[in-house]
């Protein structure tokens, strides 16, 4: 049983494990999903102002101090005079998408990078993870995220490529770029990625793997004494609190079989109540059931060595098993049983003695004369049969040829 409860402590375990695993995994991939969505949502929202600019081939604005006229932009239009104290400057996508960068930058802490690897404005030129992901664009990647940490600081780095469009030729023609080609990327930066608690999934964990232990253990304890329960209850007589003539069966097989591996003798004695119906007639079943007790009870009593044995054969009879021992020790034990029951005193005036006795065969198997377990059983039997026959109340021997100790 033991065995059995470390087994499934160890499945338990593991299953916590597999499960700690499991969950540290999908939390991960929920919190990657996430910061990906977002990103995701922040490169739309770009795109979209892009295409409205791209739509209004460029947007005018007041010329300021904050807003300079753009020296990458080659457009003869690119500045227009109002009038002496207003110019207006063209905004093109790039251009727009970095204003807008750095305002949600100073805001959120979210970066917006436009860039290429052949980037016009020096300041758009691609960081290393902004460089391997245009490499990856180039190689069909439709793509890129991850977490970064650089010591205490998470970000979420995402990336997606730009495609050339016709309004993008006027500033990209020149470079080369086609309809349809990939000329670049936006990259999104997100500043914090919760990070998950490793600490506590790991406690959560440990807490489920005590308590499932701690259930195991005791379910297993209280299994085990129902086994033992369950096992005694089928090997003891309810009644007699002795063991019954199954027990008696298996104990008797393997004491036949160590008298003749180790060459020693072996007894058995078969013991009957005297007119015990007679008993059962004259002060009822409830009586009878507790003078069976009793008897069996003083037969236990009666032997001395820890590997003597006896049982409820059935009925009003009983058996004792002596390993090691001889017919005449056998007689011995089985005399001292005897009287032990007349010393009882308990009434049965049906009987020729006025109180209960116990008549009782014994039979041996030895060196000399090898019996098997049912031969000594049958031996017994008919040593009591003859106990029985010659007026109760007595001890007999089976006598086999050959053997001298045959005499009650």
């Amino acid at each position: 049983m033991f065995r059995n409860i470390s087994l499934i402590c160890v499945v338990w375990i593991t299953v916590v494990g597999i499960s700690f695993v499991s969950n540290y995994r999908n939390t991960k991939a929920v919190e990657h999903n996430l910061a990906l969505q977002t990103a995701r949502s922040f490169f739309d929202q770009v795109l979209i102002t892009r295409a409205w600019n791209a739509l209004h081939a460029g947007v005018y604005v007041p010329v300021s101090k904050k807003n300079q006229p753009n020296p990458y932009l080659v457009d003869p239009a690119r500045d227009l005079d109002v009038n002496a104290t207003l110019k207006l400057t063209m905004i093109n996508p790039a251009f727009m998408t970095r204003q807008i960068s750095e305002i949600a930058d100073r805001r959120a802490g979210i970066r917006f990078h436009i860039t290429s690897l052949k980037p016009i404005r020096p300041a758009n030129q691609a960081t290393v993870a902004e460089q391997e992901s245009l490499n990856l664009f180039e190689n069909g990647e439709l793509e890129v995220s991850r977490i970064i940490t650089r010591g205490a600081q998470r970000t979420f780095f995402y990336m997606a490529p730009l495609k050339t469009e016709e309004s993008c030729l006027i500033c990209h023609a020149k470079q080369g770029y086609k309809v349809g080609e990939i000329r670049g990327g936006i990259s999104v930066t997100l500043p914090f990625v919760p990070e998950i608690s490793i600490m506590a999934l790991s406690l959560g964990h440990i807490a489920i793997g005590l308590f499932g232990l701690l259930g195991i253990i005791i379910s297993g304890r209280r299994l085990g004494h129902a086994y033992e329960s369950i096992k005694q209850q089928s090997v003891m007589d309810a009644l007699t609190e002795i063991p019954n003539r199954r027990s008696f069966m298996e104990r008797i097989a393997s004491e036949c079989r160590r008298s003749q591996r180790e060459g020693v003798a072996l007894s058995v004695i078969l013991g009957d109540i005297d007119y015990f119906k007679q008993f059962n007639d004259t002060y009822g079943h409830k009586a009878g059931d507790e003078c069976l007790k009793r008897v069996a009870q003083t037969l236990k009593k009666s032997l001395r060595r820890p590997g003597d044995y006896c049982a409820r054969y059935g009925g009003e009879e009983f058996v004792v098993v002596l390993a090691n021992t001889s017919l005449k020790g056998g007689l011995v034990v089985a005399e001292k049983i005897r009287k032990n029951i007349l010393e009882m005193a308990i009434a049965h005036k049906k009987s020729s003695w006025n109180v209960v006795s116990l008549s009782l065969g014994v039979a041996q198997s030895n060196k000399e004369t090898p019996l098997s377990c049912d031969e000594i059983v049958v031996q017994a039997d008919r040593a009591l049969y003859q106990a029985k026959k010659n007026g109760r109340n007595r001890v007999e021997a089976s006598c086999m040829p050959g053997t001298h100790e045959c005499r009650g």
